[in-house]
């Protein structure tokens, strides 16, 4: 039996201790969608699925609160796939394997899943929880939130009715969330031309590991280390100091994540072999200082390979070096109107070779329509300028603060009364699906909290098991009390 079951609140913790073990990829997420409809038969409860795999389960209110207007809770299903280089595990097919580290709860080389697993517990424990008084609730859960909100975007008709949404999927807890960014994907396709690789050449795959990674919007204004701007660096140094070739480079994997890991495979002529050894060694030691206070276990590890059959010819090497080197990855702006929000954002997330181009894959935040559309244009200019064909993903918009609204006003009162202090009431620059709920739903109000979670969408990932009992406390009074 797994350990976390024992933990407090219970109900919770069991039932994310039973989602754990369902496979729940993006895009993939048939296994918990029947999880869900099995969840709704076992307890009687009324459910709906919609053509895009979203799930709604439905419960009556309990006596005394018929005429109070119904509260929707909402989660998401899908989870950010990610493990350790040395990790064998299978994401369509292999349970995550929890365990409790201190105060935290973690999973063994991969992503925990707490994003949004733990919504997900929450909300179902409150449909089935018999000592509870409550509204009419719709616990809505969507697909596909971190690869493209597509479950939000396709929502079917009549699925909620609900006045309010409680929006489960923040990180922080003794926050309340009642803003996000919007997001748009820009996507660089360079034609992948090679030339045979050279015989006197030496060759060497070069590797960034141990970064830190984590969620593209919560996380980019930290400090954290981007793997294919270091591995870029590398690249470039070793073209302009030994003439190095370039074979290969292989970074990131998620629109979402900050780059944790990235390696390249270049040659340098034979007599520069030592001397290009010495330097990646010394050079990655400068990457290490340079990000060290926050960076602490990163590595930069140069070894021997096998000659390639190929490697890219020297156009092609320059443009993208040109154009990974140019392209911004960080913080663009911080928001005036709420001092310490990043207001817009972008981040170099992947470098694929794929049989006859090259993808490049960056992601772009703001809560600022014109800025979000200025920092896709600045990071196409740059794809642009050296010949590179760009598209734009549809992107998806912001959720506008509403600080007059009730729900919010009836969650900072639970707050006082059940823990005595204020919430912070803040804007979150991470993209949440609220934005898309309020187009199809005007007439909602919403807020979001959760639990604190740290490292997401790296197997980083960790869950503070205090701040659960919280959470849910919380969750509890909001929806017992909402008028």
């Amino acid at each position: 039996m797994s350990e976390i079951k024992n933990l407090q609140p219970k109900l919770v913790w069991e039932i994310f201790d039973e989602i754990t073990k369902v496979p729940r990829p993006s895009k993939h997420e048939e296994k918990i969608g029947q999880y869900l409809v099995d969840f709704a038969k076992k307890h009687h409860l009324e459910y709906q699925c919609d053509a895009i795999g979203n799930v709604v389960i439905r419960k009556s209110a309990t006596a005394g609160y018929e005429n109070r207007p119904t509260v929707v809770l909402q989660a998401h299903t899908d989870m950010v796939c990610e493990k350790n280089s040395d990790k064998v595990f299978d994401f369509n097919n292999d349970a995550i394997q929890t365990f409790i580290d201190g105060d935290w709860v973690k999973a063994d080389g991969t992503t925990l899943g707490a994003d949004d697993g733990i919504g997900m517990a929450a909300a179902l424990a409150l449909l089935v929880d018999e000592t509870l008084a409550h509204p009419a609730i719709e616990a809505l859960f969507t697909v596909d939130e971190e690869t493209g909100l597509t479950g939000a975007f396709n929502l079917g008709e009549g699925m909620v009715q609900g006045k309010y949404l409680i929006n489960l999927d923040s990180e922080d807890e003794g926050e309340v969330f009642i803003g996000c960014a919007g997001g748009v994907d820009t996507l660089a396709y360079m034609p992948l031309v090679t030339e045979k690789a050279p015989a006197d050449f030496e060759y060497y795959k070069v590797t960034v590991s141990g970064l830190l990674g984590g969620h593209s919007g919560d996380d980019i204004d930290k400090g954290h280390a981007n793997s294919n701007k270091w591995a870029a660096r590398i690249a470039e140094r070793a073209t302009r100091l030994f003439g190095a070739r370039l074979s290969h480079f292989d970074g990131g994997n998620l629109r979402n994540a900050i780059p944790r890991e990235a390696y390249i495979v270049l040659g340098v002529p034979s007599d520069n072999a030592t001397a290009f050894e010495n330097d990646v060694e010394a050079f990655g030691k400068a990457l290490c200082a340079e990000f060290a206070i926050v960076e602490k276990g990163a590595k930069v590890e140069c070894i021997k390979t096998t000659t390639p059959a190929t490697v890219l010819a020297e156009a092609t090497q320059r443009n993208l070096l040109l154009a990974l080197m140019s392209v911004p990855s960080g913080v663009l702006a911080m928001s005036a109107a709420m001092p310490g929000l990043v207001e817009t954002s972008t981040n170099l997330a992947s470098v694929k070779f794929r049989d006859d181009e090259i993808v490049i894959t960056t992601s772009q935040r703001s809560s600022v329509e014109s800025a979000k559309e200025y920092a896709k244009l600045h990071v196409e200019s740059v794809f642009l300028a050296v010949g590179c064909e760009v598209v734009h993903s549809d992107g998806y918009p912001g959720w506008a603060p509403n600080p007059s609204s009730t729900l919010l006003e009836c969650t900072k009162e639970a707050y006082r009364k059940l823990f005595g202090t204020e919430p912070k009431v803040r804007a979150i620059h991470a993209g949440l699906e609220c934005g898309l709920f309020l187009e199809k739903y005007p007439h909602l109000e919403m807020v979001s909290f959760g639990p604190t979670l740290r490292g997401v969408h790296s197997p980083d990932e960790r869950l503070e098991i205090a701040t659960v009992d919280k959470f849910w406390k919380l969750l509890v009074e909001v929806v017992g009390t909402i008028k």
